[in-house]
């Protein structure tokens, strides 16, 4: 009889070790993926990391693309920003990435519940770190940034808006949701979110998203006290300044990986 109960109490250890170990591959590689959302299906890509890279839980990394790659081929949002920088790192980038793409005509700021449903579903699966959740977004995802972070605060360890704003004069629906009727936007971003880690990136000869919005905003959050919030500037760049901040800045992910929520 003891005999028999050890047997079944080994046997229930291991069945849980199975389930509660993430499997990952070799090498990393991007999984096709779908949700379903208020009974529409969504495709999404999911970076997985390779086994080495990422033993245990590993790190989360929400990636907003920009206009460009809106679509629903589920294709377009890898080749641009981080997509072919993890491509050159499929060995070695030690994070879950979720993509989400964009339906043509559609904004950030009308998606958050497909977004957060593919975030979830993508840590459950693959073993991720709810407490080092990052977000990041180049352009229109830039704006998403924002967008989301003010939705879900405590939702993300770290933000890495790249090329982003809060409002633009030539396309008003891109503009981030829950700042109608401040006096400055700025500064009410800054106050509510001065607790949490953040990177800006911009270009400073870009004429499509001015750098002055990322100006503005860094100088909000330093009049705000805020507890660690940098800006990168690259004097040659025009719009695109995301391929700088995530292929030649290393110590981003050195930072950003180190943040986790209290």
């Amino acid at each position: 009889m003891r005999l028999h109960s050890f047997a079944l109490l080994l046997v229930t250890t291991l069945l849980a070790a199975c389930t509660s170990t993430p499997q990952r591959p070799e090498r990393g590689e991007f999984v096709a993926r779908e949700v379903v959302v208020d009974g529409r299906t969504h495709r999404y890509q999911v970076f997985v990391p390779a086994r080495a890279a990422a033993p245990g839980k590993a790190p989360v990394l929400l990636f907003l693309h920009g206009s460009g790659e809106r679509g629903d081929d589920n294709q377009k949002q890898l080749t641009v920003g981080l997509g072919p920088y993890l491509q050159r790192h499929m060995g070695d980038f030690p994070a879950i990435v979720v993509f989400p793409q964009a339906p043509e005509d559609s904004e950030w700021n009308q998606l958050a519940d497909v977004a957060f449903a593919q975030l979830d579903a993508a840590t459950r699966e693959f073993g991720g770190d709810p407490d080092r959740t990052y977000l990041t977004g180049l352009s229109m995802g830039g704006y998403g940034v924002w967008d989301y972070a003010l939705r879900q605060p405590d939702r993300f360890a770290a933000l890495v808006p790249v090329c982003g704003g809060l409002v633009h004069p030539r396309r008003s629906a891109m503009a981030v949701g829950g700042l109608q009727g401040e006096a400055d936007p700025y500064a009410a971003v800054a106050q509510r979110l001065r607790d949490k880690p953040v990177w800006l990136f911009h270009g400073a000869k870009d004429d499509l998203v001015l750098p002055e919005y990322s100006r503005q905003l860094d100088a909000a959050f330093q009049a705000a006290g805020a507890r660690d919030v940098r800006y990168t500037e690259f004097p040659d760049a025009n719009h695109n300044s995301w391929d700088p901040a995530y292929s030649q800045t290393p110590e981003l992910w050195e930072w950003l990986f180190a943040q986790k929520l209290d």
